[in-house]
């Protein structure tokens, strides 16, 4: 690869990258936040009334569409730009300077305080594999950051007091790791799609050893990312979000009550088998579950439902799938549905007859 010199830095091909990025970014930024007023509008231009099934169903697929695009196309430009600081190796190296166990309770820290639903997540994600993080450090980020956020936990504390919302973080981090360090012990980066691969072992980036790239080739490979994983991923972000619309538009909570509010052995992975093809984020679950515990639901159980819900959905699955194999994606589930449930089984006996 050819290199321009990095005195290059006042380049009319710089100046002019310069300038789109402050636009493009501007426009992003009016872009994100005005979604739920841009959602408001078609509703009510295409003569739905907010409250019913459909036009919830519409409002959700029209909000969280661009939502998650705009959120693909920044992550992924972002991390571009990184990467062509960072080999894969040296990424790995630096990793590798701490003990194990603190790089996955970082990631699970990180994907706590980062505001992200389960498809919000995956662009960060497929960010962090492009830049060489190892598969087992970006799950445990991809569990965490859907599951716990700051406002489910004050949210949490408010309705149900600070115990639960302590046992929800704690538990939340625990599985995150968990699913992690188990992940990163079976070796699965064989089940990635190869054109992560590829960006993962690409030669764009620095080295000791070669000219450094200026930034107008560092902005040229970041864009050649967003070309390359957006243009892969987003016709999957249409189909999961759809799905999840659907689904978030006619949600049965009359029979979820039903199923929760019992006291059988399989009520914990029932309600997670009922939480994980939904789709919304902490804030939006929270208030059926307080429906739910108000109806006699046991709360572990309706803990374990709300875990599922935001941490494994259906629409995230579909756009994991353009980046991992199915293999992958079914283990991936299979340990964190079964940590949830663990985790549900655990709440019950320790806020037993913690009932309304």
């Amino acid at each position: 690869m050819s290199s321009i010199p990095v005195t290059d830095s006042a380049s009319p091909s710089l100046s002019r990258w310069i300038f789109t990025i402050l636009v493009a970014a501007a426009i992003w930024i009016l872009a994100y936040t005005h979604l739920t007023d841009f959602a408001d509008l078609v509703v009510s231009l295409i003569g739905l009334e907010r409250g019913n099934h459909t036009a919830e169903a519409v409002h959700f697929f029209i909000y969280d569409t661009p939502k998650v695009l705009l959120l693909l196309t920044g992550i992924v430009f972002v991390m571009g730009v990184v990467h062509t600081f960072f080999t894969p190796e040296r990424t790995r190296s630096l990793l590798a300077g701490r003990a194990a166990i603190l790089n996955y309770l970082l990631a699970a820290l990180l994907g706590a305080v980062t505001p992200f639903c389960s498809c919000s997540a995956v662009p960060l994600f497929i960010g962090f594999l492009s830049a060489g993080v190892p598969l087992g450090i970006t799950l445990t980020f991809l569990v965490a950051a859907p599951m716990i956020d700051q406002v489910a936990v004050v949210m949490l504390a408010a309705m149900f007091g600070w115990k639960i919302a302590a046992l929800y973080f704690a538990f939340g981090i625990a599985v995150a790791m968990t699913a992690g360090l188990i992940l990163t012990r079976m070796n699965l980066e064989q089940h990635l799609e190869d054109w992560v691969r590829n960006i993962q072992h690409g030669t764009i980036a620095a080295s000791s050893n070669e000219i450094r790239p200026s930034w107008t080739e560092r902005f040229d490979a970041a864009w050649a990312s967003v070309r390359e994983i957006v243009g892969r991923v987003w016709p999957y972000v249409i189909i999961g979000i759809a799905i999840g619309a659907g689904i978030h538009g006619y949600v049965p909570a009359e029979f979820m009550a039903q199923i929760m509010g019992k006291e059988a052995w399989w009520a914990v992975p029932a309600a997670v088998g009922i939480g994980v093809p939904m789709y919304t984020n902490t804030a939006g679950v929270i208030p059926i579950v307080e429906a739910l515990f108000s109806k006699g639901a046991a709360m572990g159980t309706l803990l374990a439902f709300m875990m599922s819900v935001v941490a494994l959905s259906l629409p995230e699955m579909i756009i994991l799938r353009k980046a991992l194999k199915v293999k992958l994606i079914a283990i991936y589930v299979s340990i964190v549905a079964t940590g949830i449930v663990l985790v549900g089984y655990i709440f019950n006996m320790v806020l037993r007859g913690e009932t309304p």
